[in-house]
């Protein structure tokens, strides 16, 4: 009897229908999609909610990025498009350069000099990508990128490509999927441009609409106190905190994000630094799971939440997104943990040391 192993092909070729793709198109793919969804047990237990984590990370270059990048990429090709080019704080300069090299189209990555975590950094150089960093934040890097796609042959692949938020969605099909029949009450994750937030409500409305799923969760977008401008409301000219990955003082998003918290009745909440921290270090050591700071941040603002009783969060079942793998970003661990001091190398020593 000759097996047959089923391979995960990418999410495109699994969510085909609901993407706006033509059958004949070459699709340019590094197999993204299909992460796992952990139960956060320790997390369940000490907060008494039905936690699980939805590990954006284990994505080919460590990010939920890949998930539009994949759409994008191939519908640049699919236009003739000679190179793309973004702004990014870091994990879009990873994907888009990992997708153009995956596509042989010349890749372009603006990044705010000093402002990108290495591990990101260290991606977008590997993958061949040519970075331009200026001096200036995300939100100047993207007024620029805007101005030279307005003005030359280039195609734009950061959230304002409509493309992007159709492949993101499909992280919404998945949760579905995985749940299987199971309600999910709440969708918790960290906002940034706003990107994310809009795709997944787009992704769980239009399973509703195919009545996939009988429910709509609510949409929960947090984000740095340093860097809050959908929960103050305003632009923030100097966005500052130790979670690059939403560094972003003026989502381009904004709009379609504030819908879809709206729509969902859900809400937005900021976290101090201490907060993230808190929650980041949480993960990795109770649930074993690593992020990059930013991705801590919905797991943060659902212990706020429940500390503060700001919500009743009792036995809801709710899906938390960790948007990044934590060794984009090892620098932050090294500079906020320390390694102890070397003891004799015999094993009395060792054994002495470790007491059990």
């Amino acid at each position: 009897m000759k097996l047959v192993i089923k391979m995960w092909k990418g999410l495109i070729n699994k969510y085909k229908k609901y993407l706006p793709v033509k059958n004949d198109q070459k699709i340019i793919t590094l197999n993204e999609g299909n992460t796992p969804l952990i139960k956060a047990d320790w997390l369940s237990e000490k907060y008494d909610f039905d936690l699980y984590l939805k590990f954006e990370g284990a994505n080919p270059s460590g990010s939920f990025k890949d998930r539009g990048m994949t759409l994008a990429v191939t519908k640049a090709l699919e236009e003739n498009s000679k190179a793309i080019i973004c702004a990014s704080t870091g994990n879009t300069s990873a994907s888009a350069a990992a997708y153009g090299a995956r596509s042989r189209l010349k890749t372009f990555v603006v990044v705010p000099k000093a402002k990108i975590a290495k591990g990101k950094l260290s991606q977008a150089l590997i993958y061949g990508a040519q970075i331009i960093p200026i001096k200036g934040n995300f939100d100047k890097a993207l007024e620029i990128v805007r101005k030279l796609t307005e003005k030359h042959a280039l195609t734009l692949v950061n959230s304002l490509n409509p493309f992007r938020i159709e492949g993101q969605k499909t992280a919404a099909f998945e949760i579905a999927d995985q749940l299987k029949n199971n309600e999910l009450d709440i969708l918790a994750l960290p906002v940034g441009n706003a990107g994310n937030i809009t795709a997944y409500w787009k992704g769980f409305k239009e399973y509703y609409n195919e009545n996939i799923i009988n429910y709509l969760p609510q949409m929960f977008g947090f984000q740095a106190a340093g860097s809050a401008a959908m929960v103050k409301e305003k632009i923030i000219k100097n966005p500052d905190t130790i979670a690059t990955a939403i560094r972003i003082g003026n989502p381009v998003n904004r709009d379609k994000a504030r819908n879809a918290m709206e729509e969902s009745n859900g809400l937005f909440d900021s976290l101090t630094d201490e907060e993230i921290k808190e929650a980041h270090y949480l993960l990795a050591s109770k649930e074993g799971v690593f992020v990059e700071p930013a991705s801590a941040t919905p797991v943060a603002g659902l212990i706020k939440l429940s500390k503060e009783n700001k919500k009743d969060l009792t036995n809801k079942k709710i899906v938390a997104v960790l948007t990044g793998n934590g060794l984009k970003d090892q620098e932050f661990v090294l500079d906020n943990y320390s390694l102890p001091n070397s003891i004799e190398g015999d094993f009395k020593t060792v054994e002495n040391f470790i007491n059990i």
